[in-house]
Parts: structure tokens; sequence; C-alpha cells
């Protein structure tokens, strides 16, 4: 932990609630509704979801699924979003959004129109807005909880 915890005080809600009051439940608010208004179908959300988490290493995101309606991803998808390139089981949706947070994460700088013009075919306006909106929020509170040593505090438990 890089930052000091009082004793006895869950590391999470002292950090993102009361450390920086007018700041941290925005955040923990925008991280929530990212989960809460997607319209994004639940692969190709944890496909970016997943692949920022393995870039920035966040213990708690790596150990986390997203829950739709009792609906996960498989045993296994995980280790597929490392391959995004390779993988046959992605559809072309589910594999340009892991694309797309690898590259939004590491070279945003180098998402050219070849990139955009395959975006554009599968994923609407809106559907581009959310998901860069989604891969913000990731990268920015993955390596927050990264950086400052929370991820391990806050690993589900059994792992």
């Amino acid at each position: 932990m890089n930052i000091d915890i009082p004793e006895g005080r869950n590391a999470i809600e002292y950090v993102w609630g009361e450390m920086v009051p007018g700041i941290g439940p925005a955040a923990a608010n925008f991280s929530l509704s990212v989960y809460s208004h997607t319209t994004l179908g639940l692969r190709e959300f944890e496909a970016a979801r997943l692949r920022i988490a393995q870039i920035n290493g966040c213990l708690f995101c790596l150990d986390w699924r997203t829950d739709r309606d009792g609906d996960k991803v498989e045993d296994g998808f995980a280790d597929a979003v490392a391959a995004w390139r390779t993988t046959e089981v992605f559809d072309e949706r589910t594999r340009l959004a892991a694309e797309y947070a690898e590259r939004y994460t590491l070279d945003h700088h180098g998402l050219d129109e070849e990139f955009w013009d395959r975006m554009r075919a599968r994923f609407s306006q809106a559907e581009i807005v959310e998901l860069t909106m989604s891969l913000g929020s990731w990268l920015a509170f993955g390596r927050l909880n990264r950086v400052l040593g929370l991820d391990a505090m806050c690993v589900l438990p059994g792992h």
C-alpha cells in the first residue's frame, strides 16, 4: 500500500469515499455508471475491460467478471482476451473492442483512419463514445488502484 489507511478502515471506502470527498464519490459514480448504463454486449464489454486490466495489472480488475443478470463470460475468456489477435472464439466486435482497449491504452496516437473505418463499420457512433468513456474509466481507475496499492486490498474473496 502506497498510502496510509487508518487502522480498521476499509481501504477502498476510505480512499474513494473520504480522502477526497469532492472527487472520490464522483469518480466512483462514474465508474459504477459504466456498468449500470452500458448498452454494449457483455463479451465486447468484458474484452475491452479485461484487456485494460491486463495492461494495467490491477489485481482486482483481473479478478472481476461483469455479471449481467447471472450471465458472465466463460472460463478462459481472459486468455482469449490476451490473445485477441489470434483467438477463434471472438466475433469481430469483440476482437475490435479488445484491440481498441489495447491501442487506447498503449498507442492512442496510432489510431489511424483504417482503424476508425473498422470501428464505424461495426459500432454505432453512440457505442463508440460509450466504449471510449468506459475505456477511460477503466484505464484511469484501474491504474489509480494499482499505483496506490489498493488493488491488493480489494481482491475478490477466494483469490
